[in-house]
C-alpha cells in the first residue's frame, strides 16, 4: 500500500459527505465508510422488501487518549442515532443494518488523510527505504509525508516510503 493524500474514498459520495458533515458535529471523524447492497428477495411472500444494505462506519474522537480521544460506545450509539435519518432517506425502502464502531486501538492506518486525525498518538510505519519499522508519537501530518517524534528523535516519513502504518499506543507516554 502506498499513502496519499488523496480525498477518502469507502462509501457512496453522496451518502459519505452528509455523514462526515454530521459527525463533525459531535466532534468526530469520520475514517471508513462502507457501503454493501444485498441482492433484492425473489420471495415475495417474505416482508417484501426490495433488498438490503449493510453499512459499517468508523468514527474518531479526534485527540490524545485521556484528553477526549476515546470512543465510547456512547459516542458511537449517538453517532449511529444521528445517521439513520440520513440513510433512511439516502436508501428508502431498504432493509439497513448499520454498524458504527471507533477504530480500535491498533487499526491499521488506511491513507495519509487518516494521519492527521492521531496527531499525538502513537504510531509505527514499515519503511520502504530501510525495510524496518520506525516509531514513535504522530507530532504532524500534511500532503506530504508525517513528522513522528521516538527513540531515534523526530523524524520525518514522506508517504511515498511508508508501506503500511499502525497506531501503536505502546508509544505514547
Amino acid at each position: 500500500m502506498r499513502y496519499t493524500n488523496a480525498d477518502r474514498q469507502g462509501g457512496d459520495a453522496a451518502v459519505r459527505s452528509p455523514l462526515e458533515t454530521l459527525v463533525k458535529g459531535f466532534g468526530m471523524e469520520l475514517l471508513e465508510l462502507d457501503v454493501f447492497r444485498g441482492k433484492p428477495r425473489r420471495d415475495k411472500s417474505r416482508s417484501g422488501s426490495p433488498g438490503t444494505v449493510q453499512i459499517r462506519a468508523v468514527v474518531y474522537k479526534p485527540g490524545p487518549i485521556g484528553a477526549g480521544g476515546a470512543i465510547s460506545i456512547e459516542d458511537c450509539s449517538k453517532a449511529h442515532r444521528a445517521m439513520m435519518p440520513c440513510l433512511e432517506e439516502a436508501f428508502p425502502g431498504l432493509d439497513l443494518s448499520v454498524e458504527v464502531s471507533s477504530p480500535g486501538i491498533n487499526r491499521q492506518i488506511r491513507d495519509g488523510l487518516e494521519f492527521a486525525c492521531y496527531r499525538g498518538r502513537g504510531v509505527r510505519c514499515w519503511r520502504t527505504d530501510i525495510s524496518d519499522w520506525s516509531a514513535g508519537v504522530l507530532e504532524a501530518a500534511d500532503g506530504q509525508g508525517i513528522t513522528i517524534k521516538g527513540k531515534e528523535g523526530t523524524i520525518r516519513l514522506d508517504y511515498e516510503i511508508i508501506a503500511k502504518a499502525r497506531l501503536d499506543p505502546s508509544q505514547e507516554e
